[in-house]
């Protein structure tokens, strides 16, 4: 999340997560109220809350968190950055008409400034 909210020098007003251990922990919670962002938590027990993100956690932990033996943070950080540049750039997704994440923005003329100040 840092690296994404210093890139931008904002922070979403809200951010939809489920109830994993990484997301119910007293750092998160501690960051979220630190800058005014509203954790909203799906139902206990209901993956059906938000299949999408449910899906590409299945995707990222499939092929490339059980892939990778992660060395250092720096090692993990590029290993992971490799990773989603493969899966925004060049792997068509079928929930998006079978484009890229890229192409779908630019189809869309969205930009990572309207997704973070919209927080959609």
């Amino acid at each position: 999340m840092e690296s994404i909210c210093s890139q931008y020098n904002r922070v979403p007003a809200r951010i939809q997560v489920d109830n994993g251990s990484e997301f119910i922990s007293k750092i998160l919670d501690q960051w979220a109220y630190d800058n005014q962002v509203i954790l909203d938590f799906s139902r206990p027990g209901k993956p059906t809350d938000n299949p999408y993100i449910e899906s590409f956690n299945g995707s990222f932990r499939d092929e490339c968190l059980n892939l990778h033996w992660f060395l250092s943070l720096p090692d993990a950080q590029e290993k992971i950055e490799t990773w989603r540049q493969e899966y925004n750039s060049f792997r068509p997704h079928s929930s998006l008409g079978d484009l890229t994440p890229n192409e779908y923005l630019n189809k869309h003329q969205i930009t990572s400034d309207s997704l973070l100040l919209t927080g959609t």
